[in-house]
This record gives C-alpha cells, sequence and structure tokens, in this order.
C-alpha cells in the first residue's frame, strides 16, 4: 500500500468502547489521537515539553469504524517564537478493502514549555 504521506506519527485500531451511539467511532477519541500524534510531533520539534493550545479548522469526512487501521500523519505548517501550527491528517484503511481514505484533517497549536510550565522559545531548526 502506497499513501501520499510520509510515515504516520502514529498507528491505532480503535475499539468498540470507542464508539458513539450511531455505532461510529466517537469524535473525541479522534480528537485525542490526533492530540497525541501532534504533541509527539511538537516535542521532537521543540526538543522537549509543549501543550497544545488551540485546535483550528477540525474537519471530519467520514466516520471510523471498529477494525479500522487508523494512521495519523503531521507536517509543521508555522513555527512561531513558541509556537508551532502543526496540520494533522487522519488516514484509515478498512477491515477488508486497503484502500486508504482520508477521515479528519486540522490544525493543533502547540506551544513549547519550561519545566515550570512557561513558554519557551522553540530552538533554531537544525540543518
Amino acid at each position: 500500500m502506497t499513501s501520499e504521506f510520509n510515515d504516520p506519527i502514529i498507528r491505532t485500531a480503535p475499539q468498540p468502547k470507542d464508539c458513539n451511539n450511531n455505532g461510529d467511532i466517537f469524535g473525541g477519541w479522534v480528537l485525542s489521537q490526533m492530540d497525541i500524534a501532534g504533541g509527539v510531533l511538537a516535542a521532537r520539534r521543540a526538543q522537549g515539553r509543549v501543550v497544545t493550545v488551540a485546535v483550528e479548522a477540525m474537519t471530519f469526512h467520514q466516520p471510523i469504524k471498529t477494525g479500522d487501521v487508523v494512521s495519523i500523519y503531521g507536517e509543521i505548517l508555522k513555527t512561531g517564537r513558541t509556537s508551532m501550527h502543526i496540520k494533522l491528517t487522519t488516514i484509515v484503511v478498512r477491515k477488508l478493502d486497503p484502500t486508504e481514505i482520508k477521515v479528519t484533517e486540522g490544525t493543533y497549536i502547540f506551544v513549547a514549555i519550561d519545566e515550570d510550565g512557561k513558554p519557551r522559545e522553540v530552538p533554531a531548526e537544525k540543518k
């Protein structure tokens, strides 16, 4: 299977306990998985602790179902003095169909913090 994205930051499979009243995967579960993936990418770039401060432009294209394999991809769109805007895209592969389907995408904003929880500068990017 070939994806238009690089390697996923995380790959997981939702469980029946993650379903909403309609039998699809609860949107909050998807948001939390995206937040985890974005936090991994932001922490790598910031070389330390980060916190989520906002979620922008979140779009749900299709539902996620029990049995789907969920992969979350990310890219840093913008780095400020203390913050990073990270675009996250969630792709699923259904249980019996290898076709990749984009199910959600959104931009998460993270801020680098020090050991006291105060904003700190994001280090210059290594070349």
